[in-house]
């Protein structure tokens, strides 16, 4: 494993400019980190799953042997 001594030599230099591409501006460098969805429509697909299974869930009634737990 590096120690911090192993880079004692070039820790303090500035950092390198190019002298053929202008810097990027703050927001253009933060879109290249923004989620991607790669999966276009799936998270609604999920909901609607989730939301058909709840209402399926809702409409059945208790087992004649299911017993309430008490509180």
């Amino acid at each position: 494993m590096r120690e911090i001594k192993d880079y004692l030599d070039i820790i303090d230099m500035e950092a390198p400019v190019s002298k053929k591409h202008p810097p990027m501006s703050l927001e253009d460098r933060a879109a290249q980190f923004a989620p991607f969805a790669a999966l276009t429509g799936f998270d609604q697909m999920i909901e609607d799953t989730a939301l058909l299974h709840q209402e399926s869930y809702n409409r059945q009634e208790p087992s004649p042997d299911f017993q309430s737990p008490e509180l």
